[in-house]
């Protein structure tokens, strides 16, 4: 069990620092390639907890205590949340990755066109690419730590990543 999440970390986070080196493309910041991981993930964790233990899939649409007016709303929207889980997952990733490599892009456009700062440039890109291969490393983590979340609230055990 240990051995999907550990995976996952792994090809996220090779994704994302090969995207680092100039002239490779990174993968990991398209929502096509962040959702194609995060959908089948998410739809096996559905089906494994439609097979294991429907009653725990039920129990998480309706917390304890809901007024009985209420309890069509709430089924109502568990049942969304679930279905944007993948999608917010996915976009989170994408998002993060773009946002990094795009100041990276920016910042380097910069030391080509002023030669008076370069020093100044130069010495903030270093900083920026350590602070992206921090970023690679933390998404890949959070990707792994949300799935295995996620499979722990459909089966209703505890699997440590």
């Amino acid at each position: 069990m240990l051995l999907v999440p550990v995976v996952i970390f792994l090809v996220i986070l090779i994704n994302n620092i090969l995207g680092l080196f100039p002239y490779v493309f990174t993968s990991s910041r398209h929502l096509v390639f962040t959702l194609c991981i995060g959908f089948p993930l998410w739809s096996g964790h559905i089906i494994i907890g439609w097979v294991k233990s429907s009653d725990s899939i039920f129990a998480h649409l309706v917390p304890l205590g809901t007024p009985v007016g209420l309890i069509v709303f709430i089924v109502l929207i568990e049942i969304i949340r679930n279905f944007i889980r993948p999608l917010t997952l996915s976009v989170r990733l994408a998002a993060n990755i773009i946002a990094g490599h795009l100041l990276l892009n920016l910042l380097g456009s910069q030391v080509a066109s002023n030669n008076l700062i370069f020093i100044v440039v130069i010495s903030v890109l270093v900083l920026l690419i350590r602070l992206e291969i921090g970023v690679a490393v933390i998404q890949a983590y959070v990707f792994s730590v949300l799935r295995t979340l996620y499979f722990n609230e459909v089966i209703g055990k505890e699997v440590v990543f």
